[in-house]
């Protein structure tokens, strides 16, 4: 091998690492659209599931089954929101702002934009 070869497969300082990923071929996508968070001292546990209501009667509420439970250390979990923030930022600047208040985005409801 030549010093030319081996020179280009050294990484360079300072440059970001990309860690490979294996992804299995039976990997099943979820869809949530409920995320609960809770946690103890040592990791953080983050509940998914599915809410089929979620504009529905405040007095006969439906229960959300929870389909899905990360459990992580705070460090993954930095890395994560870290993570999560940069995206969702990136989707404003492009998409404009996500508005998370429900009452704001129904149309034609009492206490959405008409």
């Amino acid at each position: 091998m030549s010093t030319e070869s081996a020179a280009e497969n050294r990484p360079v300082p300072g440059a970001a690492v990309v860690q490979p990923t294996i992804e299995p071929s039976d990997l099943e996508p979820i869809y949530t659209n409920f995320a609960r968070v809770t946690g103890s001292p040592e990791e953080l546990i983050l509940d998914f599931g599915l809410n089929t209501a979620p504009v529905g009667d405040p007095s006969n509420p439906v229960p959300v089954k929870i389909d899905q439970r990360l459990v992580m250390n705070y460090y993954t979990a930095m890395r994560l929101w870290y993570t999560l923030g940069q995206s969702l930022k990136r989707h404003e600047t492009n998409f404009g702002k996500i508005e998370v208040d429900i009452a704001k985005r129904l149309v034609g409801q009492q206490g959405g934009p008409r």
